[in-house]
């Protein structure tokens, strides 16, 4: 691999042991990857955290061995200096203020606290959220970025036009220590053309649509790039959000174009550039249809959980819940999550919009989901949520039923206790 020579000094351990690590495991990603070098980045999103209890005989140790282990891939325990580039923490395990009634331990809600002290301290910004770009994290056209998480990483490539592969743990830590990434994949022009079209034939409106949408694309072009033309309605942050979890989820989607929509696609011969349309996929009524029908897991229709913010809810979102909950109780048997990050509960009690969702019998989450911490809440059986990502992931990994629909047909299955869906 060519390294410049600031990269060659940052190898051979000038700035530090830590950043040496660094280098290390990134000419070794690299070397596997085939990159022929590495690119500048100032833009890292992360899991730096602490919270999950197979991390706390580690943790007890200390939280340079923490950081030393998981995000630099070193058997060494070496000293962690102030990050090179701008880094954030996404979603974590635990959410600080309602840790007890997720029913986490106390020792690891302690461990998690320690642990943000210690990257806080060295620059890592404690976003502890799935959607860094709601709160303040927005890469800009062409901006080569380090980001996890998947809904993220689709995001920032299709929605933003930023450049990110879907990094690790490992690789976002170094990154994060040296300011580079190996020089691959979607950082180069050249792959990010589409390579696949959809056909939209059937009117996409609501974020409902645009979730089913997502999730027809991501089943149809796997990890292909797709080219999404048609009956397309209004577009925006939230549609998207959830149009991009979606695909990310029945697929492998880090890359889409819509023509006129998003950034690097004017039209459709900016979107393939210098590829064609290897296959043709229509989305039309009946596969909407065969979406949504996918997407149930539930014979039952009791419903005694809710849960709403998979991506994170935006403050729009949050502001939408309480709408529909002002005035109204939920029914005794069904608990509401309403998750959000941080940052956004905090604009959300200002606006009252927490104090009506309280009022009505359900709570604002932040810092994580029941599928990140494996926590809902006790004897849960059945679930309705607004999210395809969390009705894809949570059945199997709650071993739960569960129910898919709009927010509103939500809402309604948590103030009746029984599900009556959209259709």
């Amino acid at each position: 691999m060519q390294l410049t020579d600031e990269e060659c000094a940052m190898r051979d351990g000038d700035k530090g042991e830590g950043v040496a690590a660094a280098m290390d495991l990134l000419i070794r990603y690299g070397e596997a990857l085939g990159a022929e070098r590495l690119i500048r980045t100032d833009n890292v999103a992360g899991a730096f955290n602490a919270s999950t209890p197979s991390i706390r005989p580690i943790a007890e140790r200390g939280m340079e061995e923490v950081f030393s282990k998981l995000n630099l891939d070193s058997d060494k325990v070496v000293e962690i200096p102030h990050v090179a580039a701008r880094t954030c923490q996404l979603i974590t395990g635990i959410d600080d203020q309602n840790w007890a009634l997720q029913g986490a331990d106390p020792q690891m809600v302690e461990i998690q606290r320690k642990n943000e002290a210690f990257i806080g301290k060295r620059g890592i910004n404690l976003f502890a959220t799935c959607t860094p770009y709601q709160v303040g994290n927005v890469p800009v056209l062409g901006e080569h970025c380090a980001w996890m998480e998947s809904s993220a990483v689709i995001y920032c490539n299709g929605a933003l036009g930023g450049r990110t592969n879907v990094e690790g743990k490992e690789s976002t830590g170094a990154a994060a220590l040296t300011g580079r990434i190996p020089y691959w994949g979607y950082h180069l022009t050249e792959n990010r053309f589409g390579n696949r079209l959809i056909r939209v034939e059937v009117e996409v409106e609501s974020m409902m649509d645009w979730g089913l949408l997502g999730y027809f694309t991501g089943e149809s072009v796997e990890e292909n790039i797709p080219v999404i033309e048609g009956a397309l309605g209004h577009h925006d942050l939230v549609k998207l959000k959830h149009f991009g979890a979606a695909a990310a989820s029945s697929g492998g989607v880090e890359m889409y174009h819509l023509p006129g929509k998003t950034p690097e696609a004017r039209d459709s011969a900016e979107a393939f550039g210098t590829r064609e349309a290897e296959e043709t996929f229509v989305y039309d009524a009946a596969a909407r249809k065969r979406m949504y029908e996918n997407l149930q897991s539930a014979t039952d229709d009791k419903v005694d959980f809710i849960m709403l913010g998979c991506p994170h809810n935006s403050i729009e979102q949050v502001g939408r819940i309480a709408h529909l909950l002002d005035g109204k109780r939920l029914h005794p048997d069904v608990r509401l999550w309403v998750h959000t990050p941080r940052a956004i509960r905090s604009v959300a009690e200002r606006s009252g919009y927490v104090a009506l969702i309280e009022a009505a019998g359900g709570q604002v989450m932040s810092d994580t989901c029941p599928a990140i911490s494996r926590s809902l809440p006790e004897g849960t059986r059945v679930i309705a949520t607004d999210s395809a990502k969390q009705a894809h992931y949570l059945p199997a990994i709650a071993n739960v039923q569960g129910w898919f629909g709009s927010v509103e047909a939500c809402i309604d299955a948590g103030l009746s206790g029984r599900w009556r869906g959209d259709f």
